[in-house]
């Protein structure tokens, strides 16, 4: 609870004094970006995993995919999907919802080798989500077991701030419409297909910049506006 309250950049120095040497320690000697900075001007990483569950102590993850946006713009460039080989059986419920089977699992890479681009691409970046739960906890887990140490990062979450932004308004939120794709056709945002860990994390940061400037039009967005306080 302490180091909740002291903030990222306390949290990511305690982490640094206990990570192993290796791509987390990297990764977290690369101070945090101030909370004053603008966002229209910052490299921002939208990220999504696919996971068998919602436990990372007993569920895996079964793909990333990330992308960058810079200076409030998508780089389709940057874009990156792996399949991640897991050691069991994909059940049957998961396969059906995600589309990966035990036979994608098993042509993709372990965890332990896909984490540390994982962490180079995080370095230094505040990292956006939609729910930060599944990320913060399943990246943090993976870091704890391979290289000792939490996972610290600074998160904007797509549903925290459309959560506050109904509040505000006074709508009664009902079951379902912070999910990604109820949210973005608020912003006339085009639907895409649910469950593929490329696809949602585009929709995350397209969600992002229309919600962004949105708030913001035409001026500067404050990254310590939109930061989680999870």
């Amino acid at each position: 609870m302490l180091a909740r309250f002291l903030g990222k950049e306390y949290q990511r120095k305690k982490a640094l004094a206990t990570a192993a040497p290796g791509p987390l320690a990297d990764y977290l000697a690369t101070p945090f970006p101030d909370r004053q900075s603008d966002c229209r001007e910052l490299e921002i990483v939208a990220i999504d995993l696919e996971t068998t569950g919602l436990d990372p102590r007993k569920d895996d993850i079964l793909s990333i995919g990330l992308v960058h946006i810079d200076r409030f713009a998508v780089k389709l460039s940057t874009a990156w999907h792996s399949i991640v080989r897991i050691d069991r059986d994909i059940p049957g419920d998961s396969a059906i919802i995600h589309h990966i089977t035990d036979d994608r699992s098993a042509a993709g890479a372990p965890i332990d080798a896909l984490l540390p681009e994982l962490l180079r691409r995080l370095a230094g970046l505040p990292m956006l989500v939609h729910y930060s739960p599944i990320e913060q906890n399943f990246i943090s887990a993976s870091c704890q077991r391979l290289y000792g140490a939490p996972f610290v990062a600074p998160i904007i979450d797509t549903l925290e701030i459309g959560q506050r932004i109904l509040e505000r308004r006074n709508h009664l939120i009902q079951p379902g419409d912070l999910r990604l794709f109820n949210l973005r056709p608020r912003y006339n945002l085009p639907q895409y297909k649910a469950h593929n860990a490329l696809t949602d994390a585009l929709a995350t940061a397209e969600l992002f910049l229309a919600m962004a400037d949105n708030l913001y039009p035409e001026r500067p967005c404050p990254l310590g506006q939109f930061l989680s306080n999870r």
